[in-house]
Order: C-alpha cells, then structure tokens, then sequence
C-alpha cells in the first residue's frame, strides 16, 4: 500500500511540475499562431494594381512552363505573405533560382513585394 501511495505522489508531483512547461508551450503556439496570420505591411490595393506581371504565369489555371524545365506553376492567391515576401526576396538575391522569376524580382522594390504579397495573401484567386 505504502508503494502505491508514494508512486501515486511521485505521478502527481511529476504532473505538477510539467503544468508550467505546457502552459508555456501553449502561450508560445497561440502567440506563434496569431502572428502568423499578421497581415503584410503592404497595401492589397497597390498589390492588385502591380500583378501584371504574375498573372501571365501564375493567373492561369493548371499552367505548366517549359523554360528552363517543364513544371506546374503555383498558385499564388491564399498563401501566407511571409512566404511570397521570403520567396521574392530570395529570387531577387539569387538565393532561390528561375530564369523568368529572377528577373522579374529584380525589378521589384521592397515596397512592392509587400504590396504584392498584401494581395496574394487575402486572395483567393490566382
């Protein structure tokens, strides 16, 4: 009986002292969580008016390019701003690389993949 009670004690102290590690854990998800529905800090309505360029790839359902390599290009319109913001900045730097979406993000200002990015990341469309 004695062994029953101190393993019992023994479980309860190890769930007591894992409450502040869980609530812990729990605080850090839901913060994560809600940052990252952050919207872009750029303006959805300057976004719109700069997809031009996009859309003659991305605006096209089930598109497939050939150049440099046959692919199924993605859709853009739903996707976190993080993201398109992270992917276009990287095609500017060559630290992610396609011919046709390098230069593209060559020509784009800080300001303007925000805005894109604002645009895509409350669209649902392409």
């Amino acid at each position: 009986m004695a062994h029953r009670l101190e393993s019992l004690f023994l479980e309860k102290r190890a769930l007591i002292m894992k409450r502040p590690a869980i609530l812990s854990l729990f605080a850090w998800g839901l913060l994560l969580a809600l940052t990252g529905t952050a919207q872009a800090a750029g303006d959805p309505v300057a976004g719109k008016e700069k997809t031009a360029m996009c859309s003659g790839c991305h605006g096209i359902e089930g598109y497939r390019t050939a150049y440099p390599s046959v692919y199924h290009v993605p859709r853009l319109g739903g996707q976190h701003a993080e993201y398109l913001i992270k992917a276009l900045q990287a095609y500017k730097t060559d630290a992610r690389n396609h011919p046709s979406m390098t230069g593209i993000a060559a020509t784009l200002s800080t300001q303007d993949i925000e805005d894109l990015a604002a645009y895509y990341a409350g669209s649902s469309g392409k």
